[in-house]
């Protein structure tokens, strides 16, 4: 099973607004596809390629996932190596999961995902993350 990562998507608000963001020139790389330049390189690389993906915290709720695709390096303009965590630029939704602030990323274990939507519920309305988070609360979504 594939190891993955766990996210804040700081200043998104919506899934919609995390999609805006990916599809800017500035979280594209030169190939066009989102990434995440991060300053730490996961020490369990292999894991996260093998099927992993990336799970966005947004509103303090677990809402989306994107599969990683590679690990790049990225020499910044102060010399400084980082990794830039490279996405497919398709997102699934995923179940609501509560999620309390943390700094930077984690590792998830894979039973520790919330599932995905099926299909017929990904173009539901989303519901006002107040809302979301009281019903992930309680279990009901």
């Amino acid at each position: 099973m594939a190891l993955n990562l766990i996210k804040l998507s700081v200043g998104t608000t919506s899934v919609e607004d995390l999609v805006a963001w990916q599809g800017s020139a500035r979280a594209k790389g030169p190939d066009g596809l989102p990434r995440h330049v991060t300053r730490m390189w996961p020490r369990r690389a292999e894991e996260l390629l093998d099927g992993g993906s990336i799970y966005w915290v947004i509103q303090g709720l677990v809402q989306c996932r994107q599969r990683i695709l590679r690990l790049d390096e990225v020499i910044g303009s102060d010399g400084i190596r980082r990794c830039a965590i490279v996405l497919d630029s398709a997102l699934t939704r995923t179940a609501t999961a509560r999620k309390r602030p943390f700094q930077g990323w984690r590792y998830l274990p894979p039973g520790d995902t919330p599932p995905d939507l099926s299909r017929s519920r990904e173009s539901d309305d989303s519901l006002p993350p107040e809302l979301s988070s009281a019903l992930a609360d309680i279990g009901v979504i």
